[in-house]
């Protein structure tokens, strides 16, 4: 048994074995990439709901404070840089420590001096690793925020396309992207400077280690302190363990990109959420009758001067009461503190007997319904737009709102009806269709309250006309508070608050506030002489 014959009948066999391992070894590659890919992107799809949802209850101070373009980034290309690293590096990190954990004792065994030879050099490389990953971090954040200052002019230019287009913009938008661009271009090459400082270097290291094994092996193999195989051993081994090592670069850049991503995320996640005092809030068990008093109301937005001044008032249920004023006189800022986007700095406001600061937020929204001054509506249909409040509403009552917004009649002409898709933000709607179908949409959920934040500029006079009438058929149904320019829109309303520089200057029905000097007397004779021209 032996010999050359016995061995080279059976070559087969380590060609088999070499070949059965390299199927295993590819089978477990494959399930290892596809686990980790499966993992980290479940674990980034956890982190994007997570994110999102508490955007969602974020306070509107501190969303009025950030731009969209850069919430989005943070959203979007942060996740995705967190989801690249645990993918590609978590799990070549955990196969480095392995390698290097298993190889480093079989080198000692083999001989302990060649090996603290071989691996003197790795601390170098480790300790000017960690001082690299120091100074890149700061420069990831930076060309982080580089692109999100970028992604918010790309998405502010294309909402606004039509205003550009409109003034013939296109060189000034053209010049506005390019700064952004051109900084953003500057931080990622000095960004690759500071990569390629490092890169070169280190692998010198590696390469010097090498060298510097291979002198002393070969020195010691000479002299008959090792074998030839030992040194060729030794020289595979500090291969395997110089990979993971070389790797550190890669895995220190990837790391210092996760760790800025996820401290941009974080920002986000550690804001307080505006309904971080609900947990002590009641809702009422009676249903709210619609009747609102504030009293001494003041508020300002971050320090600036009052926005509203000592406002008081008192709408009883089932009232209409309008709000009229110049611009900035802070009559979308009352709308806004009803609905509790912000809390007042001072004065109450009741729902019925509560105090709203009392009441859930998401209890108080849902007895108001609103159409603010600038009316959103989502790129969907028109049907799924009214019915966004209420989503259990039937086709007959989705109609009646229409036609209480006289919107319905238009809505019939289109070919698909209901079913039109408008564009997003109701792009291919008019100004006034969009107000109507907000309207619709208010209307349909059948509140307590309605609030209509000049609801109407957009209309024809006939059109408005058909809505009032509709309204005052609802008469006693909700409280209803609108704002609005036309004093004809206001004319019908049971009380009418004439608000200057954020205080109340004048309050009482149309009948009287025309008897009185004052801006609503002048803007009444004012509106007439312009009817009286045209």
């Amino acid at each position: 048994m032996g010999g050359k014959n016995y061995v080279s009948d059976r070559l087969w066999i380590p060609v088999i074995a070499t070949l059965l391992f390299a199927t295993i070894a590819g089978v477990f590659n494959y399930y290892q990439k596809v686990f980790a890919a499966r993992e980290a992107n479940s674990i980034c799809k956890q982190l994007k709901d997570r994110t999102y949802n508490h955007i969602q209850q974020l306070s509107n101070r501190y969303l009025d404070s950030q731009s969209t373009g850069d919430l989005v980034q943070r959203c979007t290309s942060d996740i995705e840089t967190i989801r690249i690293f645990l993918s590609a590096h978590v799990v070549e990190i955990g196969k480095g420590l392995i390698l290097i954990i298993t190889v480093i004792p079989i080198m000692l065994l083999l001989d302990p001096w060649l090996t603290l030879v071989s691996i003197f050099l790795i601390p170098v490389i480790i300790f000017f690793g960690y001082f690299y990953f120091n100074r890149v971090k700061h420069v990831f954040k930076e060309v982080d925020e580089a692109e999100g200052a970028l992604t918010t002019v790309v998405q502010e230019n294309i909402t606004g396309i039509r205003v550009v287009r409109a003034f013939g913009r296109h060189s000034y938008e053209i010049e506005r992207f390019a700064t952004p661009n051109l900084e953003y271009r500057d931080k990622g090459i000095k960004l690759i400077k500071l990569m390629s400082w490092f890169w070169a270097p280190s692998d010198f290291i590696n390469l010097m280690q090498i060298g510097i094994a291979l002198i002393v092996g070969s020195y010691m193999a000479l002299n008959g302190y090792i074998t030839i195989g030992t040194l060729f051993a030794f020289l595979s081994l500090l291969n395997i363990v110089l990979w993971p090592i070389r790797m550190l670069g890669r895995i220190l850049t990837d790391l210092g990109k996760t760790i800025v991503a996820l401290g941009r995320l974080y920002e986000i996640l550690n804001q307080p959420l505006e309904t971080a005092d609900d947990s002590i809030i009641k809702s009422p068990c009676a249903p709210i009758s619609g009747r609102i008093e504030i009293r001494n109301l003041s508020f300002s937005h971050n320090e600036s001067a009052p926005t509203l001044r000592n406002v008081s008032f008192v709408v009883e249920p089932g009232e209409t009461l309008a709000v009229m004023g110049p611009s900035g006189a802070g009559k979308s800022t009352l709308m806004h503190l009803l609905l509790r986007f912000y809390d007042p700095d001072s004065g109450t406001i009741r729902l019925d007997k509560y105090p709203i600061q009392d009441l859930n937020r998401k209890y108080v929204r849902a007895q108001f319904g609103v159409v603010l001054q600038e009316p959103f509506l989502y790129s969907r249909s028109i049907k799924e737009n009214i019915r966004f409040g209420r989503q259990e509403s039937e086709e007959r009552d989705i109609e009646e709102a229409a036609h209480m917004a006289s919107i319905h009649e238009t809505i019939a002409k289109f070919s698909k009806g209901y079913e039109t898709q408008i564009g997003e933000r109701g792009i291919t709607l008019s100004g006034g269709q969009k107000q109507r179908v907000a309207l619709s949409r208010a209307l349909l959920s059948n509140p307590p309250i309605l609030l209509l934040d000049d609801a109407l500029s957009a209309v024809d006079n006939e059109t408005e006309s058909n809505i009032i009438e509709a309204l005052k058929s609802r008469h006693g149904t909700s409280t209803t508070i609108v704002i609005a320019h036309r004093l004809s829109t206001l004319a019908h309303a049971d009380k009418i608050l004439v608000l200057e520089e954020g205080a109340v200057t004048q309050s009482g029905p149309h009948s009287e506030l025309i008897k009185q000097d004052g801006l609503y007397k002048r803007l009444w004779a004012i509106q007439n002489e312009v009817r009286a021209i045209s």
